[in-house]
Formats: C-alpha cells, structure tokens, sequence
C-alpha cells in the first residue's frame, strides 16, 4: 500500500469536518483509531499513520481524502475529522462523486467515535 502525503496539495477544498471528544489518553486515542482505519497490506489507496503527529491520512481516487488528528483537551483527547476534496481538475464533479461520501460520513464518525468510547474511556487514565 502507497504512502499518502503528509500535506493537502494546494488546491483543495475542505468539504466536512466532524469532532469528537474522547476521555482517554491522545496517544491512546491515535493507536486505536489507526488501528481501526488502517486497510492493510493490499489497500486500494494510499495510507498513512503517524504517531509523532497524532494524523492518520487515506486518500484515494481522484478527489478524496480524509484526515484524521488527535489532539489533547482537558478531558482527554479530541478527534478531528476532515473530509477534503483534492480534485485538481472537475472540482465541481468531485462535489457530485462526494455526495455518497458526504452522506454516510456522519455515521461512520459516529460508530468509530462510539467505538473507541467504548474500548478506551473504561480503562483507568
């Protein structure tokens, strides 16, 4: 599986951002959520998890890419969600092929947050 880049290129447009609030360690926070997204070996796109940044990137296709990051509030850690749109050419295309995505999105962020709930914030801090 490819390596997805550290940085959004350029031209991007930030299309849904979701966050969660999560009563456990960052770094705890990070390690399940990487290990939950991660597609494995033969991932039909590109991945990256890097825990010195807390940010977790799979892009794929012509236009996605999501964003993952974890950052430390007083309760614990904080989970970010961003759904960009990296489309170089057919931006508004993109927005037509980001519908379904764009759709099932805030459930899926709701059942990984409601996951990792309900793996991390039962263990003792």
């Amino acid at each position: 599986m490819p390596e997805a880049p550290r940085q959004r290129p350029s031209k991007h447009a930030v299309l849904h951002t979701f966050t969660a609030r999560i009563r456990a360690a960052p770094d705890d926070v990070f390690a399940a959520a990487s290990a939950r997204l991660d597609p494995g070996p033969v991932a039909a796109y590109a991945f990256l998890s890097d825990p010195g940044e807390l940010l977790i990137v799979s892009q794929g296709g012509w236009w996605y890419r999501g964003e993952y990051r974890v950052t430390a509030d007083l309760d614990g850690a904080t989970l970010e969600h961003v759904i960009v749109n990296i489309a170089q050419l057919g931006e508004k295309a993109a927005l037509v092929a980001a519908r379904k995505t764009l759709a099932t999105a805030p459930l899926a962020f709701h059942e990984l947050v409601m996951s990792l709930r309900a793996d991390l914030e039962q263990q003792p801090r």
